[in-house]
């Protein structure tokens, strides 16, 4: 690394994923304070990748490779989205060494008994620009590269499309809901993203299709030229009492698609902003982020002393711009 670079780390956790950067606006995105400016971590050229040649037991390497492109090609394939991704080849390089490349590959860490992988990222301090990621996969755990999934083994395709939407400068969504396991963690009941942060049980294969959220999340990251263009935006702040509410979840429920779509209150004064919306009528829902640990999502504390509160209005997304300013005033629980 450079003076003028800086190393990121995003660790996965089976029950939910541990979020170490500063959040920019909805989706969540990865930032990075840049001279005294939040900015959006993101690449600016086109990601190259390889793949370790390490092998683990019923995963080859080429199992690997093949089950990770798959993964790669769900979000390159996103229509609204403009992504260019590049492999490049095998390499006998680990993960997280600092050689100047992106690799993906398996590494056994028994110590890490809840870790499935962690993504990495090597970053300009000056322009915030990604310029080298890397995940691991934690061999400790059974993998599978099944078509259908393997009930003992956790689906392998499944994990590294969350990942990558690390690896690409996504963080978490908060579209889920879950419930406290006997023998601790959380279970997840239902996911409304690939980028929620409790991950799906062994088996379960879920996760290798994008949801609504993820694909307006990489969307507003890297735009096609239509995107702005055909969606609207929501803005608004969330109040209480006269006072911002800092990381309240902010969620847009179109009524005709079923898609759902959130963002999260992080500015000084309770601002959110909410961009990919299929033009029409929305619902618009507030509420504290009690179903996950926070620290999944930002790396200070939020205020979750309010009750759920749904907009008096429904609020119409225009195509191509933004839409009215709302404020929601939430009251204590």
């Amino acid at each position: 690394m450079t003076a003028a670079q800086r190393r990121v780390t995003l660790v996965c956790l089976i029950a939910l994923l541990m979020l170490a950067s500063r959040p920019a606006a909805a989706y969540l995105n990865l930032s990075e304070d840049v001279r005294g400016q939040v900015v959006r971590l993101k690449w600016n050229t086109t990601p190259r990748w390889f793949a370790s040649n390490r092998s683990i037991p019923r995963v080859s390497a080429s199992d690997f490779q093949a089950a990770v492109a798959r993964a790669f090609a769900t979000w390159q394939a996103v229509p609204t989205a403009s992504l260019s991704l590049q492999f490049v080849g095998f390499t006998s390089a680990a993960p997280f060494e600092d050689d100047g490349i992106s690799v993906l590959g398996f590494e056994s860490r028994p110590e890490l008994e809840r870790v499935l992988g962690a993504t990495d990222f090597v970053i300009d301090t000056v322009t915030g620009e990604i310029v080298e990621s890397d995940i691991f996969f934690n061999s400790a755990f059974e993998w599978s590269v099944a078509p259908g999934g393997t009930s003992a083994a956790f689906d392998l395709q499944s994990v590294a499309t969350h990942e990558i939407g690390h690896f690409l400068g996504l963080g978490h969504s908060a579209l889920g809901e879950t419930e406290t396991n006997p023998e601790g963690g959380r279970r997840v009941l239902a996911s409304g993203a690939v980028m929620f942060p409790i991950a799906f049980g062994r088996g379960n294969t879920a996760d290798r299709e994008l949801q609504p959220d993820d694909i307006a999340g990489i969307s507003d990251l890297y735009p096609a030229s239509a995107f702005r263009a055909r969606t609207g935006v929501l803005r608004g702040r969330v109040r209480r009492n006269g006072q911002p509410v800092f990381g309240a979840h902010v969620i847009a429920f179109n009524p005709a698609t079923g898609e759902s779509i959130g963002g999260f209150a992080l500015g000084a004064d309770g601002d959110f902003q909410i961009a990919g919306l299929t033009p029409g009528p929305h619902v618009v829902r507030v509420e504290p982020l009690d179903d996950a640990d926070v620290e999944s999502f930002f790396d200070r504390g939020v205020d979750t002393n309010f009750a759920v509160t749904f907009y008096e209005r429904l609020f119409v997304a225009p195509a191509g711009g933004v839409g009215e300013h709302i404020d929601v005033g939430v009251r204590p629980k």
